[in-house]
């Protein structure tokens, strides 16, 4: 049977890899990354933030710098196939690594989650693979501080950067979720959508790796 794949779209920070791994818990489903589908920063032509602090630099927030088609691709060959060789991509180094085989176990379900998550709905849903799309959001200033912080310790970009991004990022969170609602993402917190998410597969029979642990 093909798999279906559950979209998680949201700003950067808003609880995705987060919702993405509680779901692997509780069912076993694996987690497809689209940031791994980033361009190298090297590579000509990537499109550049042109005003405020961080002018000249690469712009990773556009998608252009994002293999849109690859990450359809691979997508939909773990729908069909049930596995797929995808990237490995070091954000803190801005280029791929590496890449590794994606195996869903025998899972008729996946997430797929990223920044640029809404690009792949309406392939998804024209392929008849959509089992949802969820566009995950917190407040800004929660989403602020959890982006921060993580970026900081993953040592992504240096701490002026960061912060810089972070405040054009909450500025633009708004725009960020208008875009995803306009492809057919269910807006929710990661709690909210979790719930939701359980519920509906509860209903279908879906096999529950975890029992009623959450």
């Amino acid at each position: 049977m093909p798999a279906r794949v559950i979209v998680l779209a949201g700003p950067s920070g808003s609880g995705k890899s987060r919702l993405s791994e509680r779901l692997e818990q509780r069912f076993g489903w694996p987690t497809l990354r689209l940031d791994d589908f980033y361009r190298d920063g090297d590579e000509p032509g990537l499109p550049r933030i042109a005003e405020g602090a961080n002018a000249g630099l690469v712009d990773w927030d556009d998608a252009g710098t994002w293999h849109c088609h690859d990450a359809v691709a691979a997508l939909l060959e773990l729908c069909r196939t049930g596995a797929s060789d995808v990237p490995v991509y070091s954000i803190s180094e801005s280029r791929r690594t590496g890449a590794h085989r994606l195996d869903l176990g025998g899972a008729e379900v996946f997430c797929a989650e990223g920044i640029f998550a809404p690009d792949v709905v309406a392939a998804c849903r024209e392929a008849g693979v959509l089992d949802a799309a969820y566009c995950i959001t917190q407040h800004r200033a929660v989403t602020f501080w959890r982006r921060l912080t993580r970026d900081l310790r993953e040592h992504r970009k240096p701490p002026l950067v960061l912060v810089r991004r972070g405040l054009a990022l909450a500025r633009g969170q708004r725009e960020v979720v208008q875009r995803a609602v306009a492809v057919g993402c269910r807006v929710a917190t990661g709690d909210k959508a979790y719930d939701e998410i359980v519920a509906g597969h509860a209903r279908n029979g879906q096999s529950d790796r975890r029992g009623l642990a959450r």
